[in-house]
């Protein structure tokens, strides 16, 4: 019977060791890195409400860009990045647009951005979180925390992958200098000054960038 020499054993059993090793770290799964998302505007939203006398008027923003860091596994790791257009607010009203794009309110010749900027993810479960940020307006800048919800991802008509997205937000104009009220006869405001901010996004999912060749 053939027998193995006891001093070929210990080297037999290092490489057995080793192959095992190696099967261990090709059946482990890998990391996946968070996916950038990049909003479509032509299925989103950007809209705000504020009262006047006794109801609120809604308006939106036509044009805004903007790029979302999704971590499905942990939301902490995500984050959010919007730029809005000041010029493209609509009420649907010409001449109360004229006056919002006025120094009385945006200002949008000298300050022509809106800008959103997460510094924090707070996940609330698994589909809801806080993201605490930095919004500025007129040059001001402010912390703001946007209570978002994560309506889903999948894949579209078009082989891309896309998500569902909704943050919330209230703020205080006043805050942001922009000021512009008028004092009623009998007491009161024309306008208030909390103004809700609704982020209805849809994004789509941008393919990873390939692999640089390692270095000769």
């Amino acid at each position: 019977m053939f027998r193995i020499h006891r001093t070929c054993r210990k080297p037999l059993a290092a490489a057995a060791a080793l192959v095992a090793v190696i099967l261990l770290c090709l059946e482990a799964p890998v990391a996946r890195a968070a996916d950038t998302f990049t909003i479509d505007v032509a299925h989103s939203n950007v809209s705000f409400s504020v009262r006047h006398f006794f109801s609120k008027v809604p308006g939106r923003f036509g044009k805004y860009e903007g790029a979302i860091v999704y971590d499905a596994e942990d939301l902490s790791k995500s984050s959010v990045n919007v730029t809005i257009d000041t010029a493209s607010i609509n009420t649907d009203v010409p001449d109360r647009d004229k006056h919002l794009k006025s120094p009385d309110f945006f200002d949008v010749e000298k300050f022509p951005k809106i800008t959103f900027l997460s510094m924090k993810v707070k996940p609330l479960g698994k589909n809801k979180a806080q993201v605490e940020g930095t919004l500025t307006i007129k040059g001001v800048s402010k912390p703001v925390t946007l209570d978002v919800e994560v309506f889903g991802t999948g894949p579209d008509a078009w082989g891309n992958t896309r998500g569902g997205f909704e943050g919330r937000a209230k703020i205080n104009r006043q805050d942001f200098g922009v000021a512009w009220n008028k004092v009623l006869e009998g007491g009161g405001t024309v306008l208030g000054d909390d103004v809700e901010i609704v982020l209805n996004v849809e994004a789509v999912r941008q393919a990873p960038k390939p692999a640089e060749p390692p270095a000769k």
